[in-house]
């Protein structure tokens, strides 16, 4: 657990996600609402929010294969990330990052930053020495990748949809040695 003087950053366990699933419904409804570009288009409704957080991420809790890291700041949920560590068998010392998403009302307070920090650190107690991410080319949070030591391997142009409009927005394939 990594904590400043107004953030906590811990894990989420399978056993306690389904009562903190209105919550993180309510995270991700929030960033998307803003244009996180986070595999989501709009309309997308709370229920829309909640079905990702139990289809995509509770059983992967479940099984081991995902860790969930959340910040509280002063009390409230602020963000999460996922450490995917489903890789292929000839991949055991990789993992991805999925989903990092800080509230719109709790950013440029350095909560990104310490749930990546946070990633790092339990990527390296399983053994993983490759952490791999794709981000949308020119988002904000590209440079905080760079920041952290993260390299572009490369860019593919018109990789998914805008979160608002029909636009195709090139996303970056980035990658870090640890």
């Amino acid at each position: 657990m990594l904590a400043t003087r107004q953030t906590e950053i811990s894990t989420l366990s399978a056993e306690i996600f389904a009562d903190r699933l209105g919550e993180l419904a309510d995270l991700l409804h929030a960033c998307v609402a803003a244009g996180a570009s986070i595999s989501f288009v709009q309309p997308f409704g709370i229920g829309d929010s909640e079905a990702f957080w139990r289809r995509k991420v509770q059983p992967g809790l479940a099984d081991g294969s995902r860790v969930l890291f959340v910040a509280r700041h002063e009390g409230r949920l602020a963000g999460s990330v996922q450490l995917n560590l489903d890789t292929p068998p000839n991949q055991p010392h990789r993992a991805e990052v999925n989903k990092l998403i800080v509230h719109p009302d709790c950013r440029r307070l350095g909560i990104a930053r310490s749930l990546m920090l946070a990633l790092e650190e339990e990527a390296r107690a399983r053994g993983r020495s490759l952490i791999t991410l794709d981000t949308r080319t020119g988002d904000k949070a590209e440079p905080l990748y760079t920041a952290l030591g993260y390299r572009t391997a490369g860019i593919i142009p018109g990789f998914s949809r805008d979160v608002a409009s029909d636009r195709l927005d090139a996303t970056t394939i980035m990658y870090k040695q640890i």
